[in-house]
Protein backbone atom coordinates (compact mmCIF):
# COMPACT_ATOMS: atom_id res chain seq x y z
CA UNK A 1 0.00 0.00 0.00
CA UNK A 2 1.16 3.56 -0.73
CA UNK A 3 1.00 4.78 2.87
CA UNK A 4 3.24 1.87 3.95
CA UNK A 5 5.75 2.81 1.25
CA UNK A 6 5.73 6.50 2.26
CA UNK A 7 6.39 5.59 5.90
CA UNK A 8 9.15 3.25 4.72
CA UNK A 9 10.81 5.98 2.61
CA UNK A 10 10.69 8.46 5.51
CA UNK A 11 12.25 5.86 7.83
CA UNK A 12 15.03 5.10 5.32
CA UNK A 13 15.77 8.82 5.00
CA UNK A 14 15.92 9.13 8.78
CA UNK A 15 18.45 6.30 9.01
CA UNK A 16 20.63 7.48 6.10
CA UNK A 17 22.07 10.92 5.39
CA UNK A 18 21.47 10.54 1.67
CA UNK A 19 20.10 7.88 -0.70
CA UNK A 20 19.44 7.75 -4.44
CA UNK A 21 16.16 7.34 -6.29
CA UNK A 22 17.32 4.07 -7.93
CA UNK A 23 18.14 2.73 -4.45
CA UNK A 24 14.64 3.54 -3.17
CA UNK A 25 13.01 2.17 -6.32
CA UNK A 26 14.83 -1.15 -5.92
CA UNK A 27 14.19 -1.33 -2.17
CA UNK A 28 10.44 -0.74 -2.49
CA UNK A 29 10.06 -2.60 -5.80
CA UNK A 30 8.54 0.31 -7.73
CA UNK A 31 9.61 2.57 -10.61
CA UNK A 32 11.75 5.71 -10.25
CA UNK A 33 8.76 7.73 -11.42
CA UNK A 34 6.73 6.36 -8.51
CA UNK A 35 9.53 7.28 -6.08
CA UNK A 36 9.60 10.84 -7.49
CA UNK A 37 5.84 11.14 -6.94
CA UNK A 38 6.23 9.75 -3.41
CA UNK A 39 8.91 12.37 -2.62
CA UNK A 40 6.54 15.10 -3.80
CA UNK A 41 3.79 13.73 -1.52
CA UNK A 42 6.17 13.65 1.44
CA UNK A 43 7.10 17.29 0.80
CA UNK A 44 3.39 18.22 0.65
CA UNK A 45 3.00 16.58 4.06
CA UNK A 46 5.44 19.16 5.49
CA UNK A 47 8.68 17.18 5.53
CA UNK A 48 11.34 19.14 3.59
CA UNK A 49 13.17 16.82 1.19
CA UNK A 50 16.32 17.97 -0.62
CA UNK A 51 17.46 16.45 -3.93
CA UNK A 52 20.92 17.13 -5.35
CA UNK A 53 22.40 16.20 -8.70
CA UNK A 54 25.83 14.85 -9.69
CA UNK A 55 28.05 12.03 -8.53
CA UNK A 56 27.53 12.91 -4.89
CA UNK A 57 23.85 13.69 -5.38
CA UNK A 58 20.85 12.03 -3.87
CA UNK A 59 17.77 12.49 -1.71
CA UNK A 60 17.86 13.58 1.94
CA UNK A 61 15.86 15.33 4.65
CA UNK A 62 16.80 19.03 4.97
CA UNK A 63 19.61 19.51 7.47
CA UNK A 64 18.40 20.90 10.77
CA UNK A 65 14.87 19.58 10.34
CA UNK A 66 13.84 17.57 13.38
CA UNK A 67 11.57 14.61 12.78
CA UNK A 68 10.34 12.29 15.49
CA UNK A 69 12.49 9.21 15.02
CA UNK A 70 10.14 6.97 16.97
CA UNK A 71 7.82 6.13 14.09
CA UNK A 72 7.85 2.67 15.68
CA UNK A 73 9.34 1.92 19.08
CA UNK A 74 11.36 -1.25 19.59
CA UNK A 75 8.42 -2.83 21.42
CA UNK A 76 6.01 -1.87 18.63
CA UNK A 77 8.31 -3.27 15.96
CA UNK A 78 8.78 -6.44 17.97
CA UNK A 79 5.00 -6.90 18.24
CA UNK A 80 4.58 -6.29 14.50
CA UNK A 81 7.31 -8.77 13.63
CA UNK A 82 5.99 -11.47 15.97
CA UNK A 83 2.60 -11.14 14.30
CA UNK A 84 4.13 -11.23 10.81
CA UNK A 85 6.35 -14.20 11.63
CA UNK A 86 3.35 -16.13 12.94
CA UNK A 87 1.50 -15.41 9.70
CA UNK A 88 4.62 -16.45 7.75
CA UNK A 89 3.98 -19.98 9.07
CA UNK A 90 0.82 -20.19 6.93
CA UNK A 91 1.95 -17.98 4.05
CA UNK A 92 3.64 -18.80 0.78
CA UNK A 93 5.78 -15.63 1.09
CA UNK A 94 7.81 -14.40 4.05
CA UNK A 95 7.01 -10.83 5.06
CA UNK A 96 8.84 -10.34 8.38
CA UNK A 97 12.40 -10.04 7.03
CA UNK A 98 11.33 -7.75 4.17
CA UNK A 99 9.59 -5.43 6.62
CA UNK A 100 12.52 -5.09 9.02
CA UNK A 101 14.88 -4.41 6.12
CA UNK A 102 12.59 -1.74 4.71
CA UNK A 103 11.57 0.23 7.78
CA UNK A 104 14.33 -0.42 10.29
CA UNK A 105 17.53 -1.68 8.67
CA UNK A 106 19.76 -0.40 11.47
CA UNK A 107 17.93 -2.10 14.37
CA UNK A 108 18.92 -5.79 14.25
CA UNK A 109 18.12 -6.16 17.94
CA UNK A 110 14.42 -5.99 17.03
CA UNK A 111 14.79 -9.19 15.03
CA UNK A 112 16.57 -10.97 17.89
CA UNK A 113 13.85 -9.89 20.32
CA UNK A 114 11.13 -11.12 17.95
CA UNK A 115 12.99 -14.43 17.67
CA UNK A 116 12.33 -15.03 21.38
CA UNK A 117 8.75 -15.95 20.45
CA UNK A 118 7.98 -18.64 17.88
CA UNK A 119 4.42 -19.23 16.67
CA UNK A 120 3.47 -21.87 14.11
CA UNK A 121 -0.16 -21.47 13.02
CA UNK A 122 -0.01 -24.23 10.42
CA UNK A 123 0.31 -27.27 12.70
CA UNK A 124 0.89 -30.30 10.42
CA UNK A 125 -0.94 -28.85 7.42
CA UNK A 126 1.23 -26.05 5.96
CA UNK A 127 1.65 -27.73 2.57
CA UNK A 128 -2.11 -27.75 2.03
CA UNK A 129 -3.14 -24.84 4.29
CA UNK A 130 -0.87 -22.06 2.99
CA UNK A 131 -2.04 -22.32 -0.66
CA UNK A 132 -5.69 -22.26 0.48
CA UNK A 133 -5.14 -19.13 2.56
CA UNK A 134 -3.29 -17.41 -0.30
CA UNK A 135 -6.03 -18.30 -2.80
CA UNK A 136 -8.81 -17.19 -0.46
CA UNK A 137 -7.07 -13.89 0.31
CA UNK A 138 -6.87 -13.16 -3.40
CA UNK A 139 -10.52 -14.13 -3.92
CA UNK A 140 -11.56 -11.80 -1.08
CA UNK A 141 -9.55 -8.93 -2.57
CA UNK A 142 -10.97 -9.52 -6.05
CA UNK A 143 -14.50 -10.15 -4.68
CA UNK A 144 -14.88 -13.43 -6.54
CA UNK A 145 -17.10 -16.39 -5.65
CA UNK A 146 -15.28 -19.60 -4.67
CA UNK A 147 -16.38 -23.21 -4.79
CA UNK A 148 -15.11 -26.23 -2.87
CA UNK A 149 -15.98 -29.73 -1.69
CA UNK A 150 -16.69 -29.83 2.05
CA UNK A 151 -16.62 -32.70 4.57
CA UNK A 152 -18.58 -32.54 7.84
CA UNK A 153 -20.22 -34.83 10.40
CA UNK A 154 -23.38 -35.25 8.30
CA UNK A 155 -21.51 -36.20 5.13
CA UNK A 156 -20.04 -34.12 2.31
CA UNK A 157 -21.28 -31.51 -0.12
CA UNK A 158 -20.24 -29.04 -2.81
CA UNK A 159 -20.28 -25.42 -1.62
CA UNK A 160 -20.42 -22.10 -3.44
CA UNK A 161 -19.79 -19.02 -1.31
CA UNK A 162 -18.87 -15.35 -1.31
CA UNK A 163 -15.67 -15.21 0.82
CA UNK A 164 -15.38 -12.34 3.31
CA UNK A 165 -12.87 -13.15 6.04
CA UNK A 166 -10.23 -15.72 6.96
CA UNK A 167 -10.54 -16.59 10.65
CA UNK A 168 -8.19 -18.32 13.08
CA UNK A 169 -10.15 -19.40 16.15
CA UNK A 170 -10.50 -22.47 18.40
CA UNK A 171 -7.01 -23.53 17.20
CA UNK A 172 -8.24 -23.92 13.61
CA UNK A 173 -8.50 -21.90 10.37
CA UNK A 174 -11.88 -21.04 8.83
CA UNK A 175 -13.29 -19.09 5.91
CA UNK A 176 -16.25 -16.90 6.81
CA UNK A 177 -18.55 -16.36 3.86
CA UNK A 178 -22.07 -16.16 2.52
CA UNK A 179 -23.43 -19.52 1.33
CA UNK A 180 -25.32 -18.90 -1.90
CA UNK A 181 -27.32 -22.11 -1.51
CA UNK A 182 -28.38 -21.63 2.12
CA UNK A 183 -28.53 -17.82 1.77
CA UNK A 184 -26.78 -17.22 5.08
CA UNK A 185 -23.36 -16.42 6.55
CA UNK A 186 -21.37 -19.46 7.67
CA UNK A 187 -17.95 -20.63 8.82
CA UNK A 188 -16.10 -23.43 7.01
CA UNK A 189 -13.03 -25.14 8.44
CA UNK A 190 -10.14 -25.05 5.94
CA UNK A 191 -8.88 -28.54 6.78
CA UNK A 192 -12.26 -29.96 5.71
CA UNK A 193 -12.31 -27.89 2.54
CA UNK A 194 -10.83 -29.37 -0.66
CA UNK A 195 -10.88 -28.83 -4.43
CA UNK A 196 -10.96 -25.07 -3.87
CA UNK A 197 -11.67 -23.10 -7.05
CA UNK A 198 -11.90 -19.35 -7.63
CA UNK A 199 -14.57 -18.59 -10.22
CA UNK A 200 -14.83 -15.67 -12.64
CA UNK A 201 -18.08 -14.64 -10.95
CA UNK A 202 -17.73 -11.35 -9.09
CA UNK A 203 -19.98 -10.34 -6.19
CA UNK A 204 -21.02 -7.10 -4.52
CA UNK A 205 -20.14 -7.33 -0.79
CA UNK A 206 -23.17 -7.68 1.45
CA UNK A 207 -23.70 -5.86 4.71
CA UNK A 208 -22.75 -8.30 7.47
CA UNK A 209 -25.03 -8.20 10.54
CA UNK A 210 -23.05 -7.58 13.73
CA UNK A 211 -24.28 -10.82 15.31
CA UNK A 212 -22.81 -12.83 12.41
CA UNK A 213 -19.33 -11.51 13.27
CA UNK A 214 -19.66 -13.05 16.73
CA UNK A 215 -18.06 -16.29 15.59
CA UNK A 216 -18.84 -18.08 18.84
CA UNK A 217 -22.49 -18.13 17.83
CA UNK A 218 -21.57 -20.32 14.84
CA UNK A 219 -20.39 -23.05 17.22
CA UNK A 220 -22.80 -22.93 20.18
CA UNK A 221 -22.28 -25.05 23.30
CA UNK A 222 -25.86 -25.77 24.36
CA UNK A 223 -25.27 -29.40 25.38
CA UNK A 224 -24.11 -29.30 29.00
CA UNK A 225 -22.44 -32.51 30.15
CA UNK A 226 -21.37 -33.49 33.66
CA UNK A 227 -18.70 -36.16 34.16
CA UNK A 228 -16.15 -37.39 36.69
CA UNK A 229 -12.55 -38.00 35.66
CA UNK A 230 -9.77 -40.05 37.16
CA UNK A 231 -7.13 -37.78 38.81
CA UNK A 232 -4.58 -38.96 36.22
CA UNK A 233 -6.43 -36.89 33.58
CA UNK A 234 -6.05 -33.57 35.40
CA UNK A 235 -3.29 -32.39 33.05
CA UNK A 236 -5.44 -33.00 29.96
CA UNK A 237 -8.41 -31.11 31.36
CA UNK A 238 -6.17 -28.17 32.30
CA UNK A 239 -4.50 -28.24 28.89
CA UNK A 240 -7.76 -28.23 26.93
CA UNK A 241 -10.17 -26.28 29.14
CA UNK A 242 -8.02 -24.40 31.68
CA UNK A 243 -7.63 -24.89 35.43
CA UNK A 244 -11.12 -23.87 36.50
CA UNK A 245 -12.99 -26.45 34.39
CA UNK A 246 -13.25 -29.04 37.21
CA UNK A 247 -13.75 -29.38 40.96
CA UNK A 248 -11.75 -31.87 42.98
CA UNK A 249 -13.94 -34.30 44.98
CA UNK A 250 -13.09 -35.81 48.36
CA UNK A 251 -12.00 -39.09 46.76
CA UNK A 252 -9.63 -37.22 44.41
CA UNK A 253 -11.77 -37.58 41.31
CA UNK A 254 -12.46 -34.51 39.16
CA UNK A 255 -16.01 -33.25 38.65
CA UNK A 256 -16.24 -31.70 35.19
CA UNK A 257 -19.15 -29.72 33.76
CA UNK A 258 -19.09 -28.03 30.35
CA UNK A 259 -21.17 -27.22 27.27
CA UNK A 260 -20.50 -28.92 23.91
CA UNK A 261 -21.61 -28.12 20.37
CA UNK A 262 -23.29 -31.48 19.80
CA UNK A 263 -23.45 -34.83 21.54
CA UNK A 264 -21.75 -36.76 18.73
CA UNK A 265 -18.62 -34.61 18.96
CA UNK A 266 -18.69 -34.91 22.75
CA UNK A 267 -18.94 -38.72 22.57
CA UNK A 268 -15.77 -38.87 20.45
CA UNK A 269 -13.91 -36.66 22.91
CA UNK A 270 -14.97 -38.58 26.03
CA UNK A 271 -14.23 -41.96 24.42
CA UNK A 272 -10.62 -40.83 24.10
CA UNK A 273 -10.30 -41.10 27.89
CA UNK A 274 -11.21 -44.78 27.97
CA UNK A 275 -12.25 -46.03 31.43
CA UNK A 276 -10.83 -42.93 33.13
CA UNK A 277 -14.09 -40.99 32.81
CA UNK A 278 -17.77 -41.59 33.63
CA UNK A 279 -20.63 -39.50 32.27
CA UNK A 280 -23.14 -38.56 34.96
CA UNK A 281 -25.66 -36.57 32.93
CA UNK A 282 -27.57 -36.07 30.76
CA UNK A 283 -29.01 -39.57 30.49
CA UNK A 284 -29.03 -39.22 26.71
CA UNK A 285 -25.26 -38.84 26.76
CA UNK A 286 -24.82 -41.92 28.96
CA UNK A 287 -26.91 -43.90 26.46
CA UNK A 288 -24.84 -42.66 23.51
CA UNK A 289 -21.61 -43.59 25.28
CA UNK A 290 -22.95 -47.03 26.17
CA UNK A 291 -24.06 -47.61 22.57
CA UNK A 292 -20.65 -46.65 21.15
CA UNK A 293 -18.82 -48.84 23.67
CA UNK A 294 -21.04 -51.81 22.78
CA UNK A 295 -20.34 -51.25 19.06
CA UNK A 296 -16.62 -51.22 19.75
CA UNK A 297 -16.86 -54.38 21.86
CA UNK A 298 -18.84 -56.14 19.13
CA UNK A 299 -16.27 -55.16 16.51
CA UNK A 300 -13.39 -56.58 18.54
CA UNK A 301 -15.31 -59.76 19.45
CA UNK A 302 -16.08 -60.63 15.83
Amino acid sequence: MKIDRLIGIITVLQNNKKVTAPYLAKKFEVSRRTINRDIEDICKAGIPIVTTQGNEGGISIMEGFKLDTTVFTTDELEAILVGLKSFDSVSTHSASHRLINKISPNRPTVMSLADSISIDLSSHYKDSLAPKIAQLREAIQQKRVVTFHYYYNKGEDDKRIEPYQIVFQWSSWYIFGFCLKKQEFRLYKLNRLWDLQTTEEEFIPREIPAECLDFNRHIPDHYEITAVFDPSEKYRLIEEYSFGCFRELEDGRLLFKRGFTNLEVAVSWFLGFGDRVEILEPIEMRSLMKGEIQKMLKRYQS
